[in-house]
């Protein structure tokens, strides 16, 4: 019962991390109530600014797709439980992340700037709508299991765990990675543009390009029915589905 009260409390505790870190880093990349933000002053040192935040980006998008794939999920869960391999990602992901917002450089340099107020409103309003559609798509995802609080809270009541099938309501009915969607549109909708910010936006969605293909390479080789909703379903722009009606597909 210790073992398996440490291990939901491990899961908890570093879902917890991950939620504060997140809205922080919205924040961060808003210009929201925190300082220094994405797009403060920049500093003097520009090539060395640049080196610092393409490195920590890269550490982040290497752990992100490493921890991720199939052949390291095999050999990690050899040296840890099984119940925690997804708690783990989270938490290390968390704390690249959290480097991320609190070493970031400062590039200075404003590439565009919106100064009609109404304008600032409506590019805020799709900022705001960028993140929750990442934050709905998550739930239509099953958010508790994409975040290892049902593997450890299976754990906790000494329950084998099982796959969730992936059905396809609303989001993914028009686009296969409602999640990065939200997430690009919350990096590029952006009233002051700076060159930090354009760096960390430019990075970022290079990264959601790869990792959504590595993604989609492990389903098609675990669920043959995945090949057929690519071809129904567009990878990020959005349209409706065609000859997905309610069917769903399983997942990982």
């Amino acid at each position: 019962m210790i073992k398996r009260t440490l291990t939901l409390t491990y899961g908890v505790t570093s879902y917890l991390l991950f939620v504060a870190v997140f809205v922080y880093t919205i924040l961060f990349i808003g210009n929201i109530l925190v300082t220094p933000s994405l797009d403060s002053a920049g500093g003097t040192n520009l090539v060395k600014a640049l080196l610092i935040n393409a490195g920590m980006l890269g550490a982040f998008a290497l752990q992100h797709s490493i921890m991720a794939r199939p052949a390291f999920k095999r050999v990690w869960t050899k040296i840890i439980p099984t119940e925690i391999e997804r708690s783990t990602y989270v938490l290390a992901s968390t704390l690249l992340l959290g480097c991320i917002v609190y070493f970031w450089q400062p590039l200075g340099g404003i590439i565009w700037q919106v100064t009609n107020p109404i304008a600032i409103g409506a590019i805020y309003t799709v900022f705001a709508f960028g993140w929750a559609i990442l934050f709905l798509a998550s739930f239509q995802q099953n958010h508790f299991d994409l975040f290892g609080l049902r593997q450890v809270w299976l754990a906790f009541l000494n329950k084998p765990y099982t796959y969730l099938p992936f059905k396809t309501p609303f989001l993914y009915r028009y686009t296969r990675h409602p999640l990065y969607v939200g997430m690009m549109m919350g990096l590029w909708a952006a009233p002051t543009m700076t060159t930090a910010h354009l760096v960390f936006a430019l990075l970022s969605t290079g990264y959601i390009f790869v990792g959504a293909m590595l993604e989609e390479k492990d389903l098609e080789n675990v669920m043959p029915e995945y090949k057929q909703y690519k071809k129904d379903v567009p990878m990020f722009l959005p349209r409706p589905a065609r000859n997905l009606g309610k069917k769903a597909v399983a997942t990982v």
